[in-house]
Formats: structure tokens, sequence, C-alpha cells
């Protein structure tokens, strides 16, 4: 059978299946919740769930990292109970969503492309949803190629082209850095340079500044370098990525091409090799972080969600807000992605291991 017959067969059978891959829906009983906080699955049989975003007709898009390059849309359904429906698969690792006027943004490794009028197509029960255009083309390198992706206030999209390897200098080649563009793909230009992985951003509600999460680099030890959490106050600010990490960690391989005090240190180091991604803002202004969990350490860490508190753009404060993805015997239940807020005041959390959104409320 030709290759390329069979990758469709493939993609066919894991689009037709959307809890495939997907693990056991962790006992939530074990998890470590704040005082006067409860947590529900929200929605479930949404293998590899990434990236989220919520149009205002209430359907809420998400996308994938692994698992047959699927894009779900999640919708109220009979009874209660939410349909979950693949609109896309086949996708190359389509792991960023944006919304804007009525048009689905979807960020794969090497392109952006826009699904227009996308609740109206569903409305119609589309099986084969309309061509989408190609806005933009990105660096197909799949080392920390998959993007996410967000409109800002200024009506910009804002991509991250994160470093093709663990640790080199590429800088110059278009790598390390958070870009933003027109709707439509032109007008690029670079916001922020030094960022090694970024594959979450949001903008303070009060201030408009960007901040985002970034993940150390691997392979120099169990506990360093520590990953971070920062803030852009400029355009074309350096955050130290490959020369320094965090706030005055030299590298071994690349510290002679910059110095750490000439560097935008983070606001708050992270624990080192959580993997932070999704960051969204309380009430309070304090920023909440998914930590998706470590790979590159002999004792796991991270799998859960942080909060780090804040007081005139500094931090007072780094603490766990929900805990027990990863239980005392080591056992991984669940990995926490992005982060994402609902009218009522709740919060969504999705779980690209378990499969399943989640949604955190408020008891009283």
């Amino acid at each position: 059978m030709p290759l390329r017959l069979l990758a469709s067969l493939l993609a066919l059978i894991v689009a037709l299946s959307p809890s495939l891959g997907r693990s056991a829906t962790p006992d939530l009983s074990e998890l470590r919740l704040p005082k006067g906080y409860a947590i529900e699955v929200w929605a479930d049989e949404v293998g590899n769930a990434r990236s989220m975003v919520r149009s205002p007709r209430g359907t809420v898009f998400v996308g994938t990292r692994t698992g047959g390059g699927r894009v779900y849309a999640i919708r109220e359904g009979k009874g209660g109970k939410r349909d979950v429906k693949v609109i896309a698969s086949g996708l190359n690792s389509p792991n960023g969503v944006a919304f804007r006027q009525g048009a689905l943004y979807v960020a794969e490794i090497d392109r952006i492309t826009r699904y227009d009028d996308i609740d109206t197509q569903l409305d119609q029960g589309v099986t084969t949803l309309r061509a989408p255009v190609t806005i933009a083309t990105l660096p197909a390198d799949r080392h920390h190629g998959w993007r996410y992706i967000a409109f800002g206030p200024d009506d910009k999209l804002y991509v991250p082209i994160g470093a093709p390897c663990n640790v080199c200098d590429r800088d110059s080649d278009g790598y390390s850095m958070i870009t933003r563009m027109n709707p439509d793909g032109s007008g690029r230009e670079i916001v922020a340079r030094g960022v090694r992985n970024t594959v979450g951003f949001r903008w303070h509600p009060k201030t408009g500044d960007l901040w985002f999460t970034d993940n150390g680099r691997d392979m120099l030890g169990d506990d360093t370098p520590p990953c971070e959490l920062n803030r852009v106050s400029r355009v074309g600010e350096h955050f130290g990525f490959p020369f320094c990490h965090g706030k005055d960690v030299v590298d071994p391989q690349f510290g002679k091409l910059g110095r750490c005090d000439q560097i935008t240190p983070p606001v708050q180091e992270l624990g080192p090799h959580v993997a932070p991604l999704g960051v969204i803002f309380d009430a309070e202004g304090n920023a909440i972080i998914a930590e998706h969990g470590s790979w590159n350490r002999a004792e796991k860490i991270g799998y859960r969600l942080t909060r780090v508190r804040l007081q005139d753009n500094r931090a007072v404060a780094y603490e766990e807000f929900v805990g027990g993805w990863l239980r005392p015997d080591g056992k991984v239940t669940g990995r926490p992605v992005d982060l994402m807020a609902l009218p009522d005041g709740s919060m969504l959390v999705s779980d690209d291991l378990a499969g399943v959104i989640y949604r955190l409320y408020k008891t009283g």
C-alpha cells in the first residue's frame, strides 16, 4: 500500500475515533484544590487536548499536538452533555488556535490557516469544512515547532518561533522570538527576542502588558536552569536565550554571546523543567500557570497549576494552586496545558494526557 494512502487511512481512523490514545480520566478526588474551589470534567473524548479558544457564540475550539492532527469543536449538546466534534484532521501538529471576526485561525508547525464563518458552517452541519485560507508560512522545524497563537489588544496575531534545538544560536535566522502580524499575515515584526520556547502568553487585563511563559533548556542537571514567567515592557526586549537562563545562569556553551545583566530578567523563576505552558490572570491580577511537567529530571516535577502573586508587576509569591496529577508513587494521571476563562468566571483547563477538559470553579 502506498505510504501516502496509508497515512490518509490512519488519519481517517483517528478522526473517527476522538478518544484514540486517551488515558483513563483522572480521579478528581486525588486533586488538591484551593479552599472554596471545585473541579469537574467539562468535556471528555478530546484526545491530546492542547490550546483552546472560545467564539462569541460559545463554541470552544481545541487544537492538538499529536494524535492525528485534529482540531475539535465543542458545543452544548442535548441533556447537558457537550458535543465534541472533530472538524479537521491530518494537520501538521495544529497546536495553536485563535478566533477573530467569525474566523478560526489554526497554527500548524509550518503555516497558519484561517477558516472563515466557522460557526455558520457548524450550524449548517457541514461534513467537510470549506478549504481554509493560508495567511502565513512558518519554519518547518519540528523541534519546538508547535505554536501557541493569540490576538492581542492591538488586533495583531502573535506567533512565537521557538528555538529549533535544545540550545543553539539561531537568533539571526529568525528563531527564539515572539513575532506579530496583521490578521492577513502581512506586516510581520519582532516583539521579543531571546525566547527559547513559549507555548503560552496573555495580556494583563489592567496594564495591557504581554506576559509569557518560557521553557528552560535541558541537560544542565535536575535543578537548573529554572523555567520562567516574563513580562514584555517594550518591543524588542531580549530575554537571554541562548547565553543566559533565568536571571543569572550563564550557558556553558553560549555564555560568551552576551551578559546576564544586559537582558530582561524573568518576573518569576519557576521550577526547573516544570514546562510552563498556558497562563491566565485571576480576578486579583495574579498569574495562574499550567505546568505540563518534567521529562528531563530524575524526580518528576510540575504536573500542576501554580499561582504567581503579583504586586506592581513584581512577583511576591510562587505557590501551588491545583496539584495532584503527579501522585506520591510517581504515577502521572494528567498534564495541564492551556487555561481559558468562561463568562461565568470559571476556568477551563485542557489536559493532553487524559484527553479531557476540566472546569475549575468557585463554590461560594
